[in-house]
């Protein structure tokens, strides 16, 4: 990731609104390009260069018809074809590196009072990020578009503990998971203040595989909970680990994108990019 990638991504987070707000006259590059401001050429080239595919192309990945056939003969099966996922590139399983460990009630005691954090700000390819950890693993990552009020957040969480503005081994490892060849990243660990249920609630969205897509009703029935659908969309709307914990990959069983914490353009722009990245892989 790069800063001229997280800029570029402002420009088409701007572009995929508009064409969501204008889908029914689907408008052609030349009105979207003019709509950020430059040319078609160089509008379709920044565009293919940031999601490796035109902006047709990809818009045809956030269409309801593409998430009707994602969704088509697959919840019932999702999580057990997700176990046949090979390990090599970007389709890899997100639950074969990732790992969620819960904080002890010792741990997270007085708002966090005994905890060590350390955090940083990076870049991504959906915007700005902030990213903390323990010694144990990631405890925080989200997008934010003002600096401060993202650290406001992240302490929000866990008031008294320990701060320290330093980017250390555990984040670098964590971000790399923005990166297209994951062959490299080794297993990354999260530290998570939850409860029983959101714990269990965030380790099912593990195991959606990239570019593909499942419902709430999906969750409910992978946990046992089937009549749980109002809880889990609650508990998957309070993950504090942007993207790692791929809460973007859940939609309404119509096939609409829904709600998202760092908004709906940036949901859209993920689902999007990760379906290019696996077709372009495939």
């Amino acid at each position: 990731m790069s800063e001229t990638e997280s800029i570029n991504y402002q420009r088409i987070a701007e572009a995929i609104a508009y064409i969501q707000a204008h889908f029914k006259t689907q408008p052609s590059l030349e009105e979207i390009a003019a709509q950020v401001h430059l040319s078609p050429f160089y509008f379709q080239r920044m565009f293919t260069d940031w999601a490796g595919v035109s902006p047709k192309k990809f818009m045809q990945y956030l269409s309801l018809e593409y998430a009707k056939q994602l969704l088509q003969g697959r919840e019932a099966t999702l999580f057990e074809a997700a176990q046949e996922t090979g390990l090599s590139g970007t389709g890899r399983l997100h639950d074969l590196f990732v790992k969620i460990e819960g904080m002890t009630p010792g741990e997270f005691k007085n708002g966090g009072e005994n905890l060590q954090i350390n955090y940083s700000f990076a870049e991504s390819p959906f915007g700005e990020i902030i990213v903390a950890s323990t010694p144990k693993g990631i405890c925080h990552l989200a997008f934010y578009s003002d600096q401060a009020d993202g650290e406001s957040t992240m302490k929000a969480r866990f008031p008294n503990a320990n701060y320290q503005l330093l980017a250390d081994h555990i984040q670098q490892e964590a971000l790399s998971i923005f990166q297209q060849d994951w062959s490299k990243v080794n297993q990354i660990k999260l530290h998570l203040h939850g409860t029983a249920f959101q714990l269990k609630v965030w380790d099912a969205l593990l195991k959606i595989p990239m570019g593909n897509l499942t419902t709430y009703g999906t969750i409910a029935g992978e946990i046992e909970k089937p009549k749980a659908s109002r809880a889990i969309g609650t508990a998957i709307g309070s993950n504090p680990v942007a993207f790692l914990i791929p809460c973007h990959r859940v939609i309404q069983s119509s096939g609409k994108i829904g709600g998202y914490m760092w908004g709906n353009t940036r949901k859209s722009a993920i689902i999007g990019w990760e379906a290019a990245q696996l077709n372009r892989e495939g």
